[in-house]
């Protein structure tokens, strides 16, 4: 098989960014200072861009992407969040849908949905919000509001 051509690959990388870039932005910037957040997100793409024909190789290229920018993000705030956690924060706090969370993170809206119900038990009142997501309340917002107002696109590997 040849590989494809350069303007095929940037266009696709391009598409990448502009799909992820703004849930990474929101997800770095909930956990660190503006400037680390800039930091982090940008030398992201930056191995993305400079790894790409091996991302997209990849059996889920946003699923590597994300494992990445939560490390960085974890490196740069000295705190490991779970993916009950991260579910979370990307849901109640930053208000993503249920099929945003699953688009940027590279894993199904089932996954995405057992987390999240994993987060609403361990939010029991009895226990000590000890984590950082105490603070999160239960969403206010209607589900039909988290819907995506254009069709939310799943990132399919080449």
């Amino acid at each position: 098989m040849n590989p494809a051509p350069p303007a095929v690959l940037t266009n696709a990388f391009y598409a990448f960014y502009d799909l992820h870039r703004p849930a990474y932005d929101a997800y770095a910037a909930a956990l660190l200072t503006p400037e680390e957040a800039q930091l982090a997100v940008s030398q992201l793409f930056n191995l993305v861009a400079g790894n790409w024909t091996t991302v997209v190789s990849e059996r889920d290229p946003s699923a590597w992407a994300w494992q990445r920018h939560t490390q960085a993000v974890a490196r740069r705030s000295g705190y490991t969040l779970t993916t009950v956690e991260n579910a979370s924060l990307l849901y109640d706090k930053l208000r993503l849908s249920i099929d945003q969370i699953a688009t940027v993170t590279g894993t199904e809206p089932a996954t995405v949905t057992t987390l999240l119900a994993a987060a609403r038990r361990t939010r029991a009142p009895t226990q000590s919000r000890s984590h950082r997501w105490a603070f999160l309340a239960s969403p206010t917002v209607p589900p039909e509001s988290r819907r995506c107002t254009i069709p939310c696109p799943r990132l399919v590997s080449m």
